[in-house]
């Protein structure tokens, strides 16, 4: 049935296209992606999916349901951008709008390449005549990292036997490895406003609390353990340097590769925070924003796209596109002329290192067997949440990885789903994971609900 797959998704990969680039063109930020759920849900009314919008009481969340029956397969799709990398499709450094937003992480890709994905095992189904259900899942906010942590606090993904998710990419990977857990949080520190230089005794300074503070996770570093990452910035210190600053804030992401090892890290991250409250004579307010567990990355799942590489051909990219990655490539410090491969796009093993970067699809690994696939959309040195990125995964470039991407996960799934035996060993390998621990959402109650 991979060459059913196959003919389907190029069957449909004008249309593919001519979504991803909309979105690429109108990017939104989380939990507002409003033109891209319309969009994307049309697609999919379109192939024949019974379409819901707005679900888990979620307005820019998507369930599309196509089939009957068991095995059922997600597909979890993104659409979201972030701040800062509005960029033309050029291979230096132009942004459409001055520091407005851009898909500088390829979304525009990543949901379309779901949707592809469906709709090529769609056809494979129907001229099997094999029952099984296709689910795709559009899910909001992914760089706000807790969007399908919402979905899933509202009872999403739970009614899956396995499920898919992809990333854009600078090479044809994928890793067993470990997507870093993480806690995220916002300090506030209230102090006493007073003139700076005329009576400085009066007023109680929320900067001076906020620094004392990240100089305390400055001296914690020494003490975790190195997988642990603590990265912060200043939200509000002030207003004038002659004014004691009284409102002073700080955003802290904390990671690790565990999530025990994450929610301790941030304990100790949170007295940090307290200690300097009670040195500064100030009072601290914290906002949690939630977190996320490390990938749990499945093999038999991971297996199955390896088995699929071998049955679709690598992107064909032209002279041209080739051009304009390395172009791309001679603008970072890594280049070297005649060696840096323009684009990395022979597929490589099944890998197993550990990424430091996070992604909430880890949640939904942690509910039922799930792989995240890698694939390449842009150029070999391109850094993640970069103009670079931008550029590419609106150009020719990101269109074809994406295309082929659909056509790997559509195989794999469709391999899974009619082998009962390997989905069996996919379950296996999860519960053993698992370790007897059921999935507990890490939103809780006091994470503000993001939807205005």
């Amino acid at each position: 049935m991979d060459k059913t797959i196959i003919k389907a998704i190029d069957a449909h990969a004008d249309e593919l296209i001519d979504l991803a680039t909309k979105i690429w063109a109108n990017p939104e930020m989380g939990w507002t992606e409003v033109k891209a759920v319309e969009w994307t849900a049309e697609v999919l009314k379109n192939n024949g999916f019974d379409v819901e919008v707005g679900v888990y009481g979620m307005p820019t969340a998507i369930r599309a349901v196509w089939g009957k029956g068991k095995p059922v397969v997600g597909f979890a799709g993104e659409y979201d951008c972030l701040p800062g990398l509005s960029q033309d499709v050029c291979s230096y450094q132009k942004p459409i709008v001055e520091g407005g937003i851009g898909h500088g992480c390829g979304h525009n890709l990543l949901g379309a390449g779901c949707v592809g994905a469906c709709i090529g095992l769609k056809a494979a189904l129907e001229e099997a005549g094999a029952e099984g259900t296709v689910i795709y899942y559009g899910c909001p906010a992914e760089e706000q990292l807790t969007g399908k942590g919402f979905m899933a606090k509202a009872g999403a993904f739970t009614e899956c036997d396995f499920t898919y998710a992809w990333h854009p990419n600078n090479s044809n990977h994928s890793t067993m490895g470990i997507y870093t857990a993480l806690e995220g949080g916002i300090f506030e520190f209230q102090g006493r406003t007073a003139h700076a230089a005329a009576n400085p005794h009066l007023g109680r300074s929320a900067l001076d609390a906020a620094q004392i503070m990240n100089i305390g996770v400055e001296f914690l570093r020494e003490h975790v353990t190195d997988d642990v990452r603590m990265h912060y910035y200043y939200m509000d210190g002030g207003l004038a340097p002659n004014i004691v600053p009284e409102h002073a804030a700080v955003k802290y992401f904390v990671r690790a590769l565990s999530r025990k090892a994450t929610v301790d890290a941030f304990q100790r991250v949170m007295k940090c925070a307290e200690g300097a409250a009670h040195m500064t004579d100030t009072t601290l307010k914290f906002t949690s924003l939630g977190g996320i567990y490390p990938t749990m990355q499945n093999s038999v799942l991971g297996q199955a796209v390896q088995d699929a590489r071998a049955l679709v051909p690598l992107e064909d990219f032209t002279d041209e596109e080739k051009k304009f990655a390395d172009e791309i490539n001679q603008k970072f410090p890594q280049y070297k002329a005649g060696e840096t491969l323009p684009l990395d796009y022979e597929d490589e093993t099944l890998l197993n290192y550990n990424v430091f970067g996070s992604t909430d699809y880890a949640d939904v690994e942690h509910i039922c067997p799930g792989f995240m696939v890698l694939e390449c959309t842009e150029s070999s040195l391109a850094p993640g949440h970069s103009w670079a990125v931008t550029a590419a995964v609106g150009s020719s470039i990101g269109m074809k990885g994406m295309i082929r991407v659909a056509k790997l996960m559509g195989i794999a799934a469709f391999d899974i789903m009619t082998h009962p035996d390997k989905l069996e060993a996919a379950k296996a390998e999860f519960a053993k994971s698992m370790g007897g621990e059921v999935y507990e959402c890490p939103i809780s109650e006091g994470v503000e609900w993001p939807y205005k």
